[in-house]
């Protein structure tokens, strides 16, 4: 019988009974039991990898998993995800060449990079190849905060400018996002990577580490474009700004949003909707304004965009050389 890292799946459902289910790969949500010799030694390693926080980073075999631990009615249930064993590059995502042009060309600007969608969708792993791109092309400071870590990016980088670059993932200190978030800008990092937008706290350093700066990259959980911006400014507001203020500083430090879903059954491919704010903050731009108007009707905006981005026009004009 096969091992667990010969199965092609991407999730794994283990259940208080011991039994392993993954997608049937053949219908849209259903399963189908798991069968290989390594089953019990995998369950087992579940067990031993809890540290005491509902998810968390397993290394079985060859293979890196992100778990999560729940406890059910009938006892400990786990999902683990299966990493990628190294960061992808940008370019094998299967977003449209254009629009990976556009975000590899943003890697000098300051600003949020946000990306929403549903649970699973991919966002995680978007922004990561992001990152590792914009380390390859400029070189520079990066700090991931995420948990857990999903794709490593820890380590060093030579830049196609001939510099270096330099990842240093982290876990929340604590759980604590937003104290987590200002360490790590005492840190004076070029990049910022938070691997979700989860607390009030975290969204307010977000929006303050975009307007002064840094690029930062995150992800929401969100079911449009307009459910992540309304989301940021909601959580901001939570964490004691008012709404006036978190609709001028998304509205300032906003670069770009993409909201992000997975279709398809035996292939995945991403489908997506995006907006993007002129990366002069000093030139008038709709986002920026519709933004801190909170008047969030964008379907026009994107709908244009998205048109000129794929008859292979710049979205703005063209910056002048650095």
């Amino acid at each position: 019988m096969a091992k667990i890292e010969d199965q092609l799946f991407s999730d794994i459902y283990f259940t208080p009974e011991n039994i392993a289910y993954v997608h049937d790969g053949e219908t849209r949500y259903g399963l189908k039991e798991l069968y290989a010799d390594d089953l019990p030694e995998f369950r087992k390693a579940l067990d031993e990898g809890y540290n005491g926080r509902s998810s968390y980073s397993l290394s079985f075999g060859n293979t890196m998993y992100r778990v999560e631990r729940v406890a059910t009615l009938t006892g400990i249930h786990y999902s683990a995800r299966r990493m990628p064993r190294k960061t992808p590059d940008v370019a094998r995502l299967g977003l449209p060449e254009n629009l990976t042009n556009h975000l590899i060309s943003l890697n000098r600007e300051s600003g949020l990079l946000l990306w929403g969608g549903p649970t699973g969708a991919g966002k995680t792993t978007s922004i990561s190849c992001l990152l590792r791109k914009y380390l390859e092309r400029e070189g520079g400071f990066a700090y991931t905060i995420e948990d857990p870590p999903e794709l490593p990016l820890d380590g060093i980088y030579s830049s196609k400018r001939g510099g270096l670059g330099l990842c240093k993932q982290t876990e929340p200190i604590n759980n604590d996002w937003g104290e987590s978030l200002k360490s790590v800008l005492r840190c004076r990092p070029r990049y910022i990577l938070v691997g979700e937008i989860r607390t009030p706290e975290c969204a307010s350093q977000i929006l303050r580490a975009a307007t002064s700066g840094h690029l930062v990259l995150s992800t929401i959980h969100a079911n449009s474009v307009e459910d992540a911006l309304n989301s940021v400014i909601k959580y901001a507001t939570a964490g004691g700004l008012n709404e006036e203020l978190a609709a001028d500083l998304l509205g300032r430090g906003i670069l770009g949003v993409i909201h992000q879903k997975l279709q398809g059954i035996k292939t995945m491919f991403p489908e997506l909707r995006f907006v993007f704010a002129n990366p002069d903050p000093t030139s008038a731009d709709q986002l920026r304004v519709a933004i801190r108007d909170r008047q969030l009707s964008l379907g026009t905006l994107m709908e244009a965009q998205s048109a000129r981005m794929f008859q292979g026009k710049p979205l703005f004009r063209e910056p002048e050389p650095r």
